[in-house]
């Protein structure tokens, strides 16, 4: 039991098994890769666009649209790449 509302965790990583972290990167991480190595400015919508044509796993919207037919901007060839080497980077494909 503990008397406080603040807890002190003191932790190694030396012997964690750090494998299952390999391949993930978070949106903000590829965006950052795209825009150091391209130049080009990417969106969330963008990089989720390329990991469901790459088959990957993509968390659930909860930013829907209002409208049914709302139109949705399709990722350019050029930025499709520059996501497509970002995935090679961090081990995502």
């Amino acid at each position: 039991m503990v008397d406080s509302r603040k807890v002190k965790v003191d932790f190694s990583l030396e012997d964690m098994d750090l494998a299952e972290f390999k391949g993930k990167a978070t949106y903000e991480q590829i965006k950052a890769y795209v825009l150091e190595q391209t130049g080009l400015k990417v969106s969330s919508l963008y990089i989720a666009q390329i990991k469901k044509k790459c088959g990957l796993d993509v968390s659930e919207n909860f930013n829907l649209a209002k409208s049914e037919n709302a139109r949705q901007p399709q990722c350019t060839p050029e930025k499709e790449d520059a996501i497509m080497q970002a995935f090679r980077h961090f081990g995502i494909i």
